[in-house]
């Protein structure tokens, strides 16, 4: 004879979910079993943050070094007497303030354009119907897989023919608009309902406005997404930069510290000046990387979702 509970007991097993044919015992193993790997996962990815940050970590604290810790052996990570010294000797043998300028007035210029022009064509292709449109976006693709450097010599040739060499334009139109720009927004705004657009028009919204006014604030993670990566590549870029431009008062800051450091009359072989030149180089897209994060990270979560 089976004994019976007592009334008003509570029962101590763990509850099933509806449908579970697993043993009571079975169902929270996978959980701990996760749990468990946790610790493990987060000792690994820490140390994979340690080694791809050590070499910033190095150059930013170089830059407060005396030259003797610099030459010290073995190498001093922390300095013991920090020093604005380097930074001080920099801005007095290189005109920092004037290629810092060119640098942001390009990076700012080829990002604005972009933002813009990326837009509009990505607009296009993703919710307007138009002749040739899959053909226009085949050779958006195909622009993509041809190497940036194959497009040096023509570009060089044709910024020479409109006398545009030594000059922002020359800088700046080059790359005014960039495929993966065109893609990534075409493929973000793929995302946004027609429904909603298709509203807009019964209304009596012309495509001006509704590119403006609803589609352009429903993509702010794709822009800040395309802000960063066109800032990134646009700040940092060094070769075409070096070859459009003769004249030392066009240089950005890439080229000038380069132009410094294989210059034995100035740079002298200070490592000092150099570590905190390459600081002031990395600085600014740090900073616009932490102000454009959560942005950045949602448009890379949602980029090509339909």
């Amino acid at each position: 004879m089976s004994a019976t509970s007592a009334p008003g007991a509570v029962s101590t097993a763990p509850s099933k979910e509806p449908g579970d044919t697993r043993p009571a015992g079975a169902q929270s193993s996978p959980k701990k079993a996760r749990n468990r790997r946790r610790p493990l996962v987060y000792v690994l990815l820490s140390a994979g943050l340690l080694i791809m940050s050590a070499p910033f970590l190095w150059m930013a604290l170089s830059a407060f070094k005396t030259q003797a810790e610099l030459t010290a052996s073995p190498p001093v990570w922390i300095p013991t007497d920090w020093t604005l010294e380097n930074f001080r000797d920099l801005l007095d043998k290189l005109d920092l303030p004037l290629y810092f300028m060119n640098s942001v007035i390009v990076a700012v210029l080829v990002t604005v354009s972009n933002l813009v022009f990326c837009s509009m064509l990505g607009y296009a292709l993703a919710k307007l119907n138009f002749a040739g449109r899959n053909k226009i976006f085949g050779l958006v693709l195909g622009a993509l897989m041809v190497p940036g450097n194959l497009m040096l010599l023509p570009l060089f040739v044709l910024m020479s023919k409109l006398h545009l060499i030594d000059s922002y334009a020359g800088l700046v139109l080059p790359f005014a608009a960039g495929a993966f720009g065109v893609f990534l927004m075409r493929q973000f705004m793929q995302s946004i309902p027609d429904e909603l657009l298709e509203a807009a028009r019964m209304d009596g919204a012309g495509e001006w406005y509704i590119f403006w006014r609803i589609v352009m604030p429903l993509v702010k993670p794709a822009l800040a997404t395309l802000s960063i990566f066109t800032f990134l590549g646009s700040w940092n870029n060094f070769v075409w930069p070096l070859i459009a431009t003769n004249d030392p008062d066009k240089y950005t800051l890439p080229v000038a510290l380069a132009t410094f450091a294989t210059d034995p009359n100035k740079a002298g072989g200070s490592n000092g000046m150099l570590m905190a030149g390459s600081l002031l180089v990395v600085l600014p897209v740090v900073v616009l990387f932490i102000a454009l994060q959560r942005h950045f990270t949602q448009g890379i979560a949602t980029a090509g979702m339909k």
